[in-house]
């Protein structure tokens, strides 16, 4: 989750939400994300997506077997969605997200009887991950 936060903060640096993500295999980061959604003007770059097109890549595959995603807030609808179609073995999150998370505070995705289970670890450095995240909406506020 440590670096997780790493990326979060390259986001935070560019202006963008300070989310981030790495996957790890074998105990190995294989793959590295951070929100660029702003930057790149598309909607997908979210820091899991960017993340799980790196570890597909890696891998040369679609399925995320044996993977576990580290990702420094609860994931999105689509992101979550993403890795259930994945086939991602496990996700661990740090703090929660009240407007669009997808595990516990609107919905929760993992619940739902698909072909495929992904494990949920939740609370992970969480004072950590909202620290971020507070200080980049407070900077944001304070600027406008």
């Amino acid at each position: 989750m440590r670096e997780a936060l790493k990326e979060a903060k390259k986001a935070f640096d560019i202006g963008e939400v300070p989310v981030g993500c790495v996957i790890v295999q074998d105990e190995k980061i294989i793959a590295r994300g951070y929100n660029r959604r702003e930057t790149t003007n598309h909607v997908f770059n979210h820091a899991e997506m960017i993340a799980i097109d790196q570890a597909c890549r890696y891998l040369n595959s679609w399925r995320l077997d044996g993977c576990t995603l580290y990702v420094t807030i609860e994931p999105c609808v689509m992101c979550a969605g993403t890795m259930i179609q994945a086939r991602l073995q496990r996700l661990v999150y740090g703090a929660s997200e009240p407007k669009s998370g997808a595990h516990k505070s609107i919905v929760n995705l993992f619940d739902y009887d698909f072909n495929h289970h992904v494990e949920v670890e939740t609370n992970v450095l969480t004072k950590e991950a909202s620290a971020i995240m507070k200080t980049f909406f407070q900077e944001l506020r304070a600027a406008k």
